[in-house]
């Protein structure tokens, strides 16, 4: 019995495998609006349709300032979250995969241009726009500086999440995870590279998660007590001085006290000295350190696209999910030929199901004397 395609149940809602597609940012909306369009339907309708068991949106932005570029997705307004609302039901309707939004605010990493156009920040006649932070501190010496939020501002980013979580359980999401990854503004409070504070909220890692846990309450508090919801830390900066997994595993523990569901193990993104050592599972180890230390489920990351590597991941307790992101853009139909090579099954939409193994078994030599059938189309 395959680890990986066994069910999981979190709260009111029951995954049929253990496989996510992560979130990816797109930079992809038509207009500047933070709408989502056509491609966003297309884009996140296969994966639905076999990917995985959970299948997240990209980064989606609490606020105008709180978007990464002019590009992204957001969800403070009536508009994108129709739009929203189509992308989710499509994805009900026809896919076979739970739908996640992953909520975020980029911080001092806002107001840049795309990466495909070079990722750099946004010049002021370009539009960029004042950037904030837990510290008046820039990501690198040629960005932005940010403004250090007061508590005013503080207080406005924790309501904007609350009323984003608000519209996206209407827009039909059935899981939330709370960005805190990859340098964005709840990263930036947690590592004390980017979080330089004297007050309430910086100096000893309890302080510097005080505002994310803060943020992370009000949502719980007001998202629908049968859906999960979670949150991505970015487990150990790769730079002298930052975040640890020791740190890391105090933030779990405070997290699962305060209801979460799940929590996302990635690394890296909140400074530009970081020196990463890349490789198949390299970030496992984190996430591993992380579950063995709390009672609900970890989400792994990293080059994990093997079916056997993901496999052993799960069934050797490092994780509960395994994540893919280039490895589903590479394989929208990751999942199925996972399945088949691990002897395991996986969902199939009815329109699809003539395309299973199983029912072209010579295809695979699954049989080994030819079929007499009736159906023309076999």
């Amino acid at each position: 019995m395959s680890k990986l395609f066994s069910p999981i149940t979190l709260r009111g809602e029951t995954f049929s495998n253990r496989v996510a597609v992560s979130p990816m940012c797109q930079y992809a909306c038509e207009a500047e609006d933070g709408v989502m369009g056509d491609w966003h339907l297309m884009n996140l309708g296969q994966y639905a349709m076999g990917a995985a068991g959970l299948v997240f949106t990209e980064a989606t932005g609490v606020s105008p300032e709180g978007r990464i570029s002019k590009r992204c997705t957001g969800l403070w307004n009536d508009e994108q979250e129709a739009s929203m609302k189509r992308v989710v039901d499509f994805c009900h309707k026809y896919g076979v995969s739970k739908i996640g939004i992953q909520l975020g605010h980029a911080g001092r990493k806002a107001s840049t241009r795309p990466p495909a156009e070079g990722g750099t920040p946004l010049r002021a006649e370009e539009g960029a726009w004042q950037t904030v932070a837990p510290s008046a501190l820039p990501y690198a010496p040629d960005w932005h500086v940010p403004q250090e939020l007061d508590r005013a501002g503080m207080a406005k980013i924790k309501q904007d999440f609350v009323a984003a979580t608000e519209r996206a359980d209407r827009a039909g999401f059935d899981v939330i995870e709370m960005h805190g990854g990859h340098g964005y503004l709840l990263s930036q409070f947690f590592s004390p590279l980017s979080n330089q504070r004297t007050d309430e909220y910086g100096g000893s890692v309890e302080k510097r998660i005080k505002f994310p846990l803060e943020v992370f309450e009000a949502m719980r508090a007001v998202w629908p007590e049968g859906k999960p919801l979670g949150i991505r830390i970015s487990a150990v900066d790769w730079v002298d001085g930052g975040s640890t997994v020791e740190d890391t595993i105090v933030y779990a523990k405070a997290l699962q006290d305060l209801g979460c569901d799940f929590i996302d193990i990635t690394t890296a993104g909140v400074d530009h000295r970081q020196k990463i050592t890349v490789g198949k599972a390299y970030q496992v180890p984190m996430a591993a350190a992380v579950k063995a230390a709390i009672d609900i489920p970890v989400m792994a990351v990293g080059m994990l696209n093997d079916p056997h590597l993901a496999e052993s991941v799960i069934a050797e307790g490092k994780a509960d999910f395994v994540m893919l992101a280039r490895g589903a853009m590479y394989d929208p139909r990751w999942a199925w030929h996972a399945a088949f090579e691990l002897g395991a099954d996986a969902d199939y939409p009815p329109q699809f199901a003539r395309c299973k193994p199983q029912s072209w078994p010579e295809a695979f030599g699954l049989v080994r004397e030819p079929r007499v059938t009736t159906d023309q189309r076999a």
